[in-house]
């Protein structure tokens, strides 16, 4: 009979990082800290309703484990749960790409890092690795730095190194590389089908260049990428976690998996078995955004996990390692200086307020990000501002706005707002020129992905054809007067549109 540790159940704990609801730690996920061993958990916006009050959550958690791996995406952008509130002070990495400054990248990152560290949190899972190769892609898009791997590689290890600077692990995502798939992986399974020398020579640099870069994780994407493996998934693969990140590239940080109830890999297996089969495969912790009221569900992954070992399909040996890598990353952070970071960060927002340190770096990047085709004249009064705001991925916040209306409000009292989603597809009042009625900016993001955003675009600009579009997406076939694409939704990019059209759009870039 082999030797089971006594620790088994703890050493399930370990590895798994669960979200949970609500703005305050429940009294299950304090228990599974202070006396099951929880190895992490994930933060989202729905936990966190300032810095402040981010702080002292994260603090409540490290209360009951302080080497708890507390994480989060915060990729800037549109993918931001600190931020959620008003938008991201920062471009998230499309525009990065645009701009193609890697030292501004890496400035925007070392940003990014001070939020992160001031509210003592581990693990930002970002940045985003894949290259866009598919404009169509449903679920990265602007998160991509771009469609070039040569470009996303420079990008994705200056992100990585300005991040972990100040003492926060990254996380690049989402290995092999989602970049070009049809599917989100939230509602179903993506294939990626390229040949292994097009994944070699497209999609697989970026994460070597992060791994030459010294990131601290990597997670697993839920893909099905058959010239890798043709029958699991990449999450669930030893030849994709362990025969290719492993042995052939080195990576020897912690791997997580992407959140398992997603329904490209929830669809296949119980979330047990999903949990077993991808530390089999080789990863070291197993995100689970979703939890169960009570923590029920979180106990059901440690028992599966438990139950395999004993059984003789999970090897001990195996499940201590994943745990170890766990706990090497908790000890980075800790030896890492972020404490220090959150000191004063934490001192420097007590003096300054609560924005970023360098807060025109987000306005600066913005505009370097923008295009422009068409001349604009400067706006001759508040304008109105619609959005047609299709859904977004699940990856970004439920009714993450583009922040147009708001920023033009900010800036010019008297701008009418009028938000058109496809439940209320219909357009407000537009008659009038620029010259007879008040200006107008039309919103749209991935304008050419929708069908009812592109008629109603199309409607409106017959309607009044001096208007101004602003696509926040990837950009299309330019429209309008004036055709304005910031290449990402931030509220840095909302703020450089406002700025540029109400000011002095000649002069302005």
């Amino acid at each position: 009979m082999p030797h089971r540790s006594p620790d088994l159940a703890r050493l399930a704990m370990t590895v798994l990082q669960p979200g949970f609801d609500g703005t305050e730690p429940p009294g299950w996920l304090r228990r599974a800290l202070g006396e099951e061993g929880l190895g992490g958990t994930v933060l989202f916006a729905r936990n966190l309703t300032g810095s402040a009050h981010t702080a002292d959550l994260v603090a409540r958690l490290r209360a009951e484990n302080p080497a708890v791996v507390v994480a989060v995406d915060e990729e800037g952008g549109s993918v931001t749960r600190l931020q959620a509130a008003r938008g991201s002070s920062w471009p998230g990495n499309r525009a990065l790409g645009v701009g193609d400054d890697v030292e501004r990248t890496r400035l925007v990152a070392q940003e990014i890092g001070r939020l992160l560290a001031a509210a003592d949190i581990t693990l930002d899972y970002a940045p985003v690795a894949d290259v866009n190769a598919n404009p169509a892609n449903p679920v990265i898009g602007v998160r991509s730095f771009g469609p070039d791997p040569e470009l996303v590689s420079r990008h994705t290890a200056a992100w990585i190194l300005g991040l972990q600077d100040i003492g926060v692990a990254a996380c690049a995502k989402h290995f092999p590389g989602h970049g070009d798939t049809h599917t989100d992986s939230h509602h179903a399974l993506p294939t990626v089908h390229a040949s292994l020398e097009l994944l070699a020579e497209r999609d697989l640099p970026p994460f070597r260049a992060a791994v030459a870069a010294g990131v601290r994780a990597i997670m697993c994407g839920h893909l099905l990428v058959p010239a890798l493996d043709p029958d699991n998934p990449a999450t669930l693969s030893w030849r994709i976690v362990t025969g290719l990140l492993r042995e052939e590239m080195g990576f020897d940080g912690m791997i997580v998996t992407d959140a398992i109830e997603m329904r490209a890999v929830a669809a296949l297996h119980p979330p047990g078995e999903i949990a077993v089969r991808a530390l089999l495969a080789g990863a070291d912790a197993i995100c689970a955004g979703i939890s169960s009221p009570g923590g029920e569900s979180v106990h059901e992954l440690r028992d599966a996990i438990v139950d395999a070992v004993r059984e003789g399909r999970l090897p001990e040996e195996r499940l201590a390692e994943a745990a170890s890598r766990v706990l090497a990353l908790s000890r980075w952070y800790a030896a890492s200086g972020a404490v220090e970071a959150r000191a004063a960060q934490s001192a420097a927002r007590a003096r300054d307020g609560d924005g970023p340190k360098d807060e025109d770096l987000g306005l600066r990047t913005a505009l370097a990000a923008m295009r422009v085709v068409g001349t604009p004249p400067a706006l001759s009064g508040p304008p109105l501002v619609v959005d047609i705001a299709p859904r977004l991925s699940q990856a970004v916040e439920p009714g993450t706005p583009t922040g147009l209306i708001g920023a033009f409000t900010e800036l010019m009292p008297g701008t009418t707002g009028h938000i058109i989603t496809m439940e209320t597809a219909e357009l407000p009042e537009l008659s009038g020129s620029g010259d007879e009625g008040r200006p107008l900016v039309l919103v749209v993001h991935d304008a050419w992905r929708h069908p009812w955003v592109r008629d109603l675009l199309a409607r409106a600009v017959a309607l009044r054809p001096d208007a101004i579009v602003v696509e926040t997406g990837v950009p299309g076939e330019p429209t309008g007067a004036v055709y304005v694409t910031t290449n990402g939704i931030s509220r840095a990019s909302a703020r450089a549109v406002a700025h540029w059209l109400a000011t002095d759009p000649e002069g302005a870039r």
